[in-house]
């Protein structure tokens, strides 16, 4: 393997390799459309792509894949064997689909296996990762891109109304727990009709979605335990996937089932706010660094600083309170996709949640998050959620 490249454009001067599955490996379902649960091998090179497949997947790639050249694993390994007079292994009949079109110095993403690397170059294959998106188009969505990412917020809304329903339905007995269909409601059960709302809207549920009350939704990746209480701030966050294209939806709303108190409700007022201050400031050009620092001064100035509170004498302990994470972070075939929401000048066509929160230890948490498009004069949102706060 040779030094990282610092090639982080789209130029294409160069073979492009990469080697894995396409369910979970989003540059790979990128550039060839294809979903495939076991690694094979893409080659892109002087304008022209090339997929390697296994005879179970050859067929569906001939029709499915949106490539130039679909190869027979099996028949390049029948013509290997025969100039070699025995078996070839898997390496071997990669290297000889690489050699023959050009690819014997690829470049290769970042991530892509050492050990695959050695065992390429033991047959004269020598690639080089390469800095920064592999595929930078990614970034930038185009019409039919924002149309599937439209439909995954879709998806991503069908869970969340029917937590509001459950919600809604729930009783709140003596003791302030939620009681719904003659049981205590839990986070458990909450989330396991959230995700089955999703599978019937044709998604793929997380399996993790956050359903965080009281004092967990302090911890913004809480996934939230036991029973659900009334009064209480509520955090609900569910980011699917779309089962038909791979694309991702991600959608946080709190909310109280019951009474807010003073306190939690200008918590949640700030905190949306805030959100409404990061979202007036899309458009492309502007700085992510300079919003998310915008945004964390008017929590300071509203009175919710980000700060450790309860710490010892000696430094240690105390929890974070106020608002310690990104401002959002782009989506797309990866839930969280480059580039850094905090670290880039915006541009027309990028996709971005927009999730500020605000979590103060002894009161609860709250986040508001919604899908963003860049636009050529500012921003147009995906989602289109109500932002219920009293159930």
């Amino acid at each position: 393997m040779s030094k990282p490249s610092p090639d982080k454009g789209p130029s294409r001067s160069r073979a492009r390799l990469i080697i894995s599955e396409s369910e979970s490996g989003a540059d790979m379902l990128h550039a060839t459309g294809f979903r495939a649960p076991d690694p094979f091998v893409y080659l892109e090179n002087r304008g022209r792509t090339a997929i390697l497949l296994s005879d179970l997947e050859y067929d569906r790639g001939i029709r499915e894949a949106s490539v130039d050249e679909v190869v027979s694993q099996s028949e390049l390994g029948a013509s290997l064997e025969k100039s070699l007079g025995r078996k070839p292994s898997p390496i071997e009949v990669t290297a000889r689909f690489l050699k023959a079109r050009g690819g014997s110095r690829p470049l290769v993403p970042a991530e892509f296996p050492l050990g695959l690397a050695r065992e390429l170059e033991g047959q004269g294959i020598v690639v080089t990762p390469v800095e920064g998106m592999f595929r930078p188009e990614r970034q930038i969505k185009n019409a039919g891109e924002v149309a599937l990412m439209t439909a995954a917020t879709r998806i991503t809304e069908s869970g969340m109304e029917r937590a509001f329903e459950v919600l809604r339905a729930a009783k709140i007995s003596t003791r302030r727990i939620l009681r719904w269909g003659g049981a205590p409601l839990t986070s458990e059960r909450l989330r396991i009709e959230i995700e089955t709302a999703i599978l019937r809207a044709g998604g793929i549920p997380a399996g993790n979605s956050i359903v965080a009350c009281g004092e967990q939704g302090c911890d913004p990746h809480e996934r939230g335990h036991g029973p659900l209480k009334a009064h209480q701030l509520i955090i609900l966050d569910l980011f699917p996937r779309a089962a038909g294209s791979g694309y991702y939806g991600d959608l946080t709303r709190t909310v109280v089932r019951g009474k807010a108190t003073e306190a939690q409700a200008r918590l949640w007022e700030v905190c949306l706010l805030g959100q409404k201050l990061a979202l007036g400031s899309l458009r492309p050009g502007a700085d992510g660094g300079v919003i998310h620092r915008e945004v964390t001064q008017f929590f300071t100035e509203n009175g919710y600083p980000t700060e450790r509170v309860g710490v010892k004498k000696d430094g240690q302990g105390g929890r974070w309170s106020g608002f310690f994470h990104g401002t959002g972070h782009g989506l797309g075939l990866d839930l969280h996709e480059s580039p850094r929401f905090g670290a880039t000048k915006l541009k027309s066509g990028q996709v971005f949640t927009i999730e500020p929160g605000l979590y103060i230890p002894g009161l609860g948490g709250v986040r508001h998050e919604d899908v963003a498009l860049i636009t050529k004069t500012g921003h147009r949102l995906l989602s289109r959620c109500p932002k219920p706060f009293e159930l």
